[in-house]
């Protein structure tokens, strides 16, 4: 099939590599002339794995290019929106202005329906509830005869390629007309036929439907990892171990063991915006008491970053001034570069203010968050950041963190004050090798 993509970022980007490498002609669209040069090359312009590998051989056998041009997507039978709706400045809710600029370049550029040929547009950014009615009934007076539908994303960071081409399920979100509605359906099932083959399951809903799975899905794993954590709290005023505590509870099938991980709270460029987005959107349609929940949700999440930096001046003596304190992993999640409402660099940015020496090391966000924070230190190496630290913290789980010998390293620093900011650690490994630990409701290890 004929496919554009609107907007190159990281949805975008992944999904128009994906879909060329199930074999369609492809083109994706972004407004970013540095990074359409870059992903025309085909090189990414963000970390996620094995997405360099499809994007340079796609683009080199000629069944993915990008553009800055909105007239090379003229011939698209299909034109998926993948731009960002980002919470608004200053507000909950989401901003729709890169939405709304998609349907109007797809207005403006795509060739009208040939007979028995429709034009679909497939929406994959998260939206508010009650967008795609709103775009359907543009487009029904634009005379344009486009039909829309709405199949959004899930994709996990460091997974998203995997998540594309081997998804969990499939959501479309159809018109109410029945007719039309089959038209669609039959293009996103022509779209999607490898998944299909492969028995992918397949929810066939209406446009509120599909534009609520997504932030109903982030929604409960907002709840559940903000769960785990109110309990964190009470094992630290009782001298539990939530670690233990999420094991146990874990075995319960109806609970399961994912995302109950305690730690310094949720991040990235997803869950909070769409959780908030969400109370946003239920203000407005009057039913705002169905997610109050979710206020405390957020709530939860962000005390999580005020317990990590108060247990950073508790390990540093009670003053946090001419401290150093190492900062290992500054992502908001390991195996990214993405450093959107990153909970670790939220606490670093909470220790520089208070005072603290910072030394920062990441794997893949260090040259970044050198442009972005010339006023922080960013060493090379963790020999370097570790050097003379009064505190050390980790803060996102890289493998180059969590495998350190506690031994090896003990010799570097001034003082032996570990912060194990995601429960990774074994601590009594780290006690044993002279270390004082502290972690995210972990009591003091006895077992």
């Amino acid at each position: 099939m004929r496919i554009s993509v609107i907007g190159c970022g990281y949805l975008g980007a992944v999904h128009a590599a994906c879909m060329a490498e199930l074999g369609h002609d492809v083109v994706g669209l972004d407004v970013d002339e540095k990074k359409i040069a870059k992903l025309s090359q085909g090189l990414p312009t963000f970390i996620e794995a094995g997405l360099p590998e499809l994007l340079e051989k796609n683009v080199r056998e000629g069944r993915l290019r990008f553009t800055t041009d909105a007239s090379q997507i003229a011939e698209a039978q299909i034109h998926f929106i993948g731009v960002g709706t980002p919470q608004l400045q200053g507000r909950l809710g989401a901003d729709m202005s890169y939405v709304n600029q998609a349907v109007d370049t797809i207005l403006e550029h795509a060739n009208p329906p040939q007979e028995g040929k429709p034009v679909l547009i497939a929406g994959k950014s998260t939206v508010p509830v009650g967008t795609a009615q709103a775009i359907a009934e543009r487009l029904t007076t634009s005379g344009r005869n486009i039909i829309l539908a709405w199949n959004p994303e899930f994709l996990r960071e460091g997974y998203a390629v995997k998540d594309t081409l081997t998804p969990d399920r499939i959501v479309y979100g159809l018109p109410d007309n029945q007719e039309i509605g089959a038209q669609a359906k039959a293009l996103l099932d022509e779209c999607y036929a490898t998944q299909l083959a492969a028995d992918t399951p397949l929810v066939v809903a209406n446009y509120p439907t599909a534009e609520l799975v997504k932030v109903a899905a982030n929604s409960f794993l907002a709840t559940k990892i903000s769960f785990i954590n109110a309990m964190a709290e009470l094992c630290d005023a009782t001298g539990g171990d939530v670690t233990r505590l999420a094991e146990a509870i874990g075995h319960d099938e109806r609970i399961g063991n994912k995302f109950l991980q305690a730690g310094i709270g949720f991040g990235g460029g997803c869950l909070p915006k769409d959780i908030r987005a969400f109370m946003a959107r239920a203000g407005e349609l009057g039913v705002d008491q169905a997610l109050t929940f979710l206020r405390e949700v957020d709530t939860i999440n962000l005390r999580r970053r005020d317990h990590a930096v108060n247990l950073a001046e508790e390990a540093a003596g009670g003053r946090l001034v001419g401290k150093k304190v190492a900062v290992l992993g500054i992502t908001f999640k390991p195996d990214t570069d993405d450093l959107r409402d990153s909970p670790a660099l939220d606490i670093a940015s909470r220790l520089w203010a208070r005072g603290a020496e910072l030394a920062i090391v990441d794997p893949a966000a260090a040259e970044t968050l050198r442009e972005r924070r010339p006023d922080l230190t960013v060493p090379d190496t963790v020999e370097e950041a570790l050097q003379d630290a009064d505190v050390v913290m980790i803060l996102t789980p890289w493998k180059e963190y969590t495998q350190l010998d506690p031994t090896t390293i003990l010799p570097l620093v001034a003082t032996p004050n570990i912060i194990d900011g995601r429960n990774v650690l074994n601590p009594k490994d780290w006690a044993d090798a002279g270390w004082n630990y502290y972690g995210m409701g972990r009591g003091v290890p006895t077992w």
